[in-house]
Formats: structure tokens, sequence, C-alpha cells
């Protein structure tokens, strides 16, 4: 019969930064509703210490569109799933806009924004 071992002597699971930034890029596209036509999807990295995660999310956004408010969506649920999911306290996500793409219907037939 195995015999039980004390919670402190267990040792620690520790999740690799990869799995972190996994994750957080996962929710940056739930809070985004997706990626633009032509764009990419938004990519996480992460330094993780301790029980603390620091973000650091590159995405693209169609245009027209309320971008501090997208940012912040995304800042929100980025925090709330890792917490959520890993477990790790998530002080700052950092929010770059790589690329806007012009909507569809805001286009010419040249290409152009009206």
């Amino acid at each position: 019969m195995a015999t039980q071992v004390a919670p402190a002597e267990r040792g620690a699971t520790r999740i690799a930064d990869r799995v972190v930034a996994k994750i957080a890029a996962y929710a940056a596209r739930e809070a985004l509703d997706g990626v633009p036509d032509d764009g990419a999807p938004p990519h996480a990295t992460v330094a993780v210490h301790h029980d603390t995660a620091r973000v650091r999310i590159s995405m693209e956004l169609d245009y027209p569109t309320d971008i501090g408010a997208r940012c912040g969506a995304v800042r929100r649920q980025v925090a709330e799933r890792v917490r959520t999911l890993v477990g790790m306290e998530v002080p700052e996500v950092a929010v770059e806009v790589e690329r806007l793409h012009p909507d569809r219907a805001h286009r010419t037939d040249r290409g152009r924004i009206r």
C-alpha cells in the first residue's frame, strides 16, 4: 500500500512559458471574435516568474474600429483566462497592434480607403 506524501514534500508543478503564451494568444483570439480576413492570429510572448505572468500580445485589427476598447477587451480576457486556467496572476498585459486591415466595405475598386 502506498503512503501519502505531505503536500509540502511533493514539489511544485511548473507550467512552461510557451504553454502560458498559447493560452494567452487563444484568449486574445476569443476577445477579438477571430482575426481579420487578411490578418494573422494574435501572438503572445510571456515572462513567468513564480506565480506571476507578464504577457505581451501582438495582434492585427479590422479598421475602422474602437482600437482602445478592443485592446481593453483583450487585456481583460487574457488576464482572466490565464488566471483561471493556469492559476497565475497577470499584473500586466501589453497589447501591440501591428497592423490595421481596412474593412472591405470601406475599400474602393483600387484598394484604397474612402
